[in-house]
């Protein structure tokens, strides 16, 4: 929030006093912009220093300033002036590492004077979560102000004489939200990896930085961006971003996405509708009752590929696809997935989106919740269309762990890209037949 104004004002201090190129160092500082976010440059730290940053800010610069000449190379004969752009670019970047410099030292001051201490929760008890504490406290440079720790009872050690205690490990979420803690730091918990993961997800909150030692801190992991508290090295866990302006792009691509395609594949669903109604009679459409965000259940649309025998088979009968009662219309629709085309109403709807877990029967829903730990962590995201696992090969009678484990990937690691990236394998396995 700081850096961001800072450097825009660097890089666009220039622009009215050089009319001649007003336009090119318009489109360098925003692409400048551009890039310094995608590298992570406007992300929290804790560590502060220009010459960490020094490099990353000057490699983004120079490429963007490249693309911009490049670019009025290929739109011009003769690029006059282009020796008066790149000085003016010059003094940009050095505009841009003195303000980034001036920030620094600005947010380092407010820190020693304890002007700025985000409220920290330390998870564990054991030296390291007592050197950590002592750090912090010594060094207020790292913004961060610890208020206790959470462990397990019977762990507790010299720590707790220097450190408040919070609670333990099962109720770091309830405790992390009553004290408005905005950072959780795990160091050192008496806790196994899979109880580790559960605790995790639950402290994870978009307004919460969530941080951890590595077991083995003695030695540096590589990162783009490493971070430290006093030579501790840290890393930062990515919590799922499911809101704010990036989701509601994704809701509002839903919404283009699907009222263009019923349009411009409506004659391939009149095709389908009249065969399915040659082949099986009235009632193209199969309505069947799923599980989507946040466990809420909606009516999903299918072409209809055969006719169950009652509710309750339609309901519990985990796979058709080597019944007998499906003919060669309804298994054509299934292999090349057009039996799908009606959920595009559900995603203009606001029931599904393009992309997320495929949703599945209340049913199942409860049976595999009680069979696998991870499978109703898929309900945190709407249902998709398609999904990770779906062009991952996990289709039809494949294992349900390894559906739930590409899922919860899918919407840990969730972006537009991403997105993107799944939306054309679909493609690819429709085009090439992948089958159910």
């Amino acid at each position: 929030m700081f850096l961001l104004p800072v450097d825009v004002i660097a890089l666009s201090s220039l622009i009215p006093s050089n009319s001649a190129h007003a336009r090119g160092l318009a489109v360098t500082a925003a692409l400048s912009i551009a890039l310094l976010a995608a590298g992570g440059l406007y992300r929290p730290r804790l560590h502060l220093s220009i010459l960490d940053e020094m490099p990353a800010l000057a490699s983004r610069f120079l490429s963007a300033t490249a693309i911009v000449v490049f670019v009025a190379a290929l739109r011009h004969d003769t690029f006059e002036g282009v020796d008066e752009l790149l000085r003016t670019a010059t003094v940009m970047l050095v505009l841009l590492l003195v303000g980034r410099a001036l920030a620094m030292w600005t947010m380092r001051a407010a820190r020693r004077r304890r002007l700025v201490g985000h409220p920290t929760i330390i998870v564990g008890s054991g030296a390291l979560t007592a050197e950590l504490a002592q750090i912090l406290a010594r060094y207020p440079q790292y913004g961060l102000h610890v208020i206790g720790f959470v462990d397990n009872l019977h762990r507790l050690n010299a720590v707790a004489q220097t450190v408040p205690y919070l609670g333990d490990l099962a109720q770091l979420a309830e405790v992390s939200t009553h004290r408005r803690a905005e950072v959780i730091i795990f160091s050192d918990p008496d806790i196994t990896e899979a109880g580790f993961a559960d605790v995790l997800r639950k402290s994870m909150t978009p307004d919460r930085d969530i941080l951890f030692v590595p077991r083995i801190h003695q030695f540096q992991i590589q990162t783009t961006r490493p971070d430290h508290i006093g030579a501790i090295p840290v890393m930062r866990f990515n919590v799922p971003t499911l809101s704010g302006w990036r989701w509601g792009l994704k809701r509002a691509i839903d919404v283009i996405v699907s009222a263009l395609a019923l349009v411009l594949v409506s004659p391939v669903l009149a095709a389908c509708a009249i065969a399915v109604r040659i082949e099986g009679g009235p009632g193209v459409l199969f309505r069947q009752q799923r599980v989507g965000r946040n466990g809420t259940e909606f009516e999903v649309l299918k072409f209809r590929s055969l006719r169950p025998v009652d509710e309750t088979d339609s309901q519990t009968t985990w796979s058709v696809a080597h019944d007998s009662r499906v003919g060669p219309v309804g298994r054509f629709l299934r292999r090349t997935s057009l039996d799908e085309l009606p959920q595009l109403w559900n995603i203009l709807r606001g029931d599904m989106t393009l992309v997320g877990p495929r949703p599945e029967r209340p049913y199942f829903v409860e049976l595999f919740s009680a069979e696998h730990r991870l499978y109703a962590q898929r309900h945190r995201v709407p249902a998709g269309l398609t999904g990770l696992a779906q062009v991952s090969g996990l289709r039809g009678d494949t294992p349900i762990s390894d559906r739930a484990r590409f899922d919860n990937y899918y919407i840990e690691n969730w972006s537009l890209w991403l997105d993107f990236k799944i939306l054309l394998r679909t493609v690819r396995e429709v085009v090439f037949g992948g089958g159910r």
